[in-house]
């Protein structure tokens, strides 16, 4: 009962957490020199990445977790099997649309610790966090 009354409670900021904490990873990249190619780019019927991100010659396909306190674990602890398996199938049919190819392809997490109202307390870059999934291989 308690855990519904928190629910129905709850703050119009507190459903706009992920959002905020995908544009607070955007403006982090984007001081960091990266160029945002994609928000929240839906490939497939189920499959969406949160940022597709240039790097030079390297595209950098970006899971956003954000988190009120730094007691929820690492990010990187965070991607699970199943996400890593389902970002790899997103990259890979991502990267099949483009007319370009980029040279190299990496799989980035950034954690945003904070909420909307009390701002950003934390912010994580972990480069290269994980390897393109089995069975998938790069279209190229």
């Amino acid at each position: 009962m308690k855990r519904l009354l928190g629910w129905l409670m709850r703050r119009p900021e507190d459903d706009d957490s992920g959002l905020w904490g995908e544009r607070e990873a955007e403006r982090h990249l984007v001081k960091k020199g990266y160029s945002i190619l994609g928000r929240r780019v839906r490939v497939g019927s189920r499959d969406e990445l949160d940022l597709v991100a240039g790097d030079g010659e390297t595209i950098v396909f970006v899971e956003v977790k954000t988190r009120k306190t730094e007691n929820y674990g690492r990010p990187a602890e965070s991607v699970k099997r199943g996400k890593r398996h389902a970002m790899s199938r997103a990259a890979v049919r991502y990267l099949g649309r483009l007319r370009h190819r980029p040279k190299y392809v990496r799989f980035d997490v950034v954690e945003v610790v904070g909420t909307p109202r009390d701002g950003v307390r934390a912010m994580r870059h972990i480069e290269n966090a994980f390897q393109l999934g089995a069975p998938y291989e790069l279209p190229y």
